[in-house]
């Protein structure tokens, strides 16, 4: 027998916590400009306590075929990615806000 969330109530199968949460949180993507003339592009707002920010990460390095790493809760993924970035993560179903181009 499936077990009940805690947060929601709901079996473990049809838990919607982490859509939830997911539709509540407001991330913003950048681009940094860092040595060497490199372009990294940065995600911020995310909540590291309702959303696994490694597979999340997981999967925007997999997705932009990029490197990249998590740094005080914010994911850098290596050249400028952007597009790709706020594509993926409307799909999964988060609310993105750009901000800018290369600083």
């Amino acid at each position: 027998m499936a077990g009940i969330c805690s947060v929601c109530g709901l079996p473990e199968e049809l838990c919607m916590c982490e859509e939830i949460a997911r539709e509540q949180q407001q991330i913003t993507i950048r681009s940094d400009k860092r040595r060497y003339g490199k372009i990294v592009t940065v995600v911020t707002g995310i909540n590291t306590s309702d959303i696994n920010v490694e597979e999340l990460a997981r999967t925007l390095k997999t997705k932009c075929a990029a490197g990249g790493t998590i740094k005080g809760g914010n994911i850098e993924l290596q050249g400028d990615h952007i597009k790709k970035v706020q594509k993926v993560l409307i799909e999964m179903g988060f609310k993105v806000d750009l901000k800018g181009d290369v600083a």
